[in-house]
């Protein structure tokens, strides 16, 4: 793909790019009151949701139409520009009619192919900066598929958003941030910029400042993070927003890191390896919790704990996928000896 630079006039081209604003836009003293702070610390381009997707009906699902004159508002006022989600032909039409400067498209509708062509067909023609967020589900290939119906639509200022990916499993995020998918993306694509959302990866405003520095650790581009003026009475995702204060300590802390001329400096690579580890470990501890669920039936239905048969099976399965995928047979099986024996004991325990 011929990406091109999706930076707006008068936008310094250095890392990191910085978006900033409310999960929502809930009144027009509240994104007029953000957004004046945030312009006070050096932010350039303002964020709000106008429509917000929610997974159950009847919470807040965003001001509307209405709100698109509070960003024209902000960008007269302020100086400036102005971005908010998009997930159809309608919100597409509305945003471009009010002059918004930058969009982009939502996790929910990403996943959707339809959607996003509906998306696509409706900017046919358009230059304007999208930004892509990665679909709920870890599916680099359908993340890709959405940022080549933007391509082919004409418009080449794409970059991508990385938020994490939902996961039923109990963890610290709110979505699990799987840093190897973004980082696969960056080779494939090694033009298209990736910006990485901390607030909805981290779902704690706790957690903002460490996304943010791995994100520039591992040579992302930009950052957009959720920031409101009274975060604790926010309408939506109250617990991920931080205060315009708040983002501009946390900023001036960053450590921007000098970029090598290698295509993978060993510091990612070992970024690379963290994630995995940290990956093995949310695996393991899943496979162990499904263990003891396993123990509790087997002393409701008065059954010995130790199934020789099914042992021998796991261990010669996993032996030749193990060679199938490059790695020597004896290892795998001391590997499955010990999380076999780690599986025991947590069965005995129930």
């Amino acid at each position: 793909m011929d990406i091109e630079s999706i930076l707006l006039p008068g936008i310094a081209p250095e890392r990191p790019l910085v978006i900033a604003g409310p999960c929502s836009a809930e009144t027009e003293e509240q994104v007029m009151t953000t957004a004046a702070a945030l312009a006070d610390k050096g932010i350039r381009i303002f964020r709000a949701g106008i429509w917000k997707p929610r997974t159950k009906p009847g919470g807040f699902e965003g001001i509307g139409v209405e709100g698109l004159a509070w960003l024209k508002r902000v960008k007269r006022e302020t100086g400036m520009y102005v971005s908010t989600e998009v997930a159809t032909a309608k919100h597409v039409f509305e945003s471009l009619k009010a002059g918004i400067d930058m969009l982009w498209i939502g996790a929910r509708t990403t996943a959707n192919p339809f959607a996003m062509q509906e998306i696509a067909d409706a900017l046919q023609g358009v230059d304007i900066p999208v930004l892509v967020k990665n679909p709920v589900n870890p599916d680099l290939e359908l993340w890709i598929g959405a940022v080549e119906r933007i391509y082919n639509a004409g418009l080449h200022r794409i970059a991508v958003i990385h938020r994490g990916f939902s996961s039923s499993d109990k963890n610290i995020y709110r979505n699990m941030p799987q840093w190897h998918i973004p980082i696969e993306l960056r080779r494939r694509i090694p033009s298209l910029p990736i910006i990485c959302d901390p607030s909805h990866i981290g779902g704690k405003r706790e957690l903002i400042a460490s996304l943010s520095q791995q994100a520039m650790d591992l040579g992302f581009d930009g950052l957009i993070i959720e920031s409101h003026c009274n975060p604790d009475c926010a309408w939506s995702d109250a617990a991920q927003q931080i205060t315009p204060d708040v983002l501009d300590y946390i900023l001036n802390l960053l450590v921007i890191r000098k970029e090598t001329q290698s295509t993978e400096p060993l510091s990612q690579l070992r970024k690379q390896i963290d994630e995995c580890d940290n990956n093995l470990m949310q695996i393991l501890g899943k496979r162990m919790r499904i263990s003891r669920e396993i123990g509790l039936f087997k002393k409701e239905h008065d059954m010995t704990v130790l199934q020789t048969g099914r042992y021998s099976e796991i261990l010669d399965k996993r032996g030749i996928q193990g060679v199938e995928m490059g790695m020597d047979a004896e290892f795998v099986k001391k590997v499955f000896e010990a999380i076999h024996e780690e599986s025991v004991r947590q069965q005995l325990m129930c």
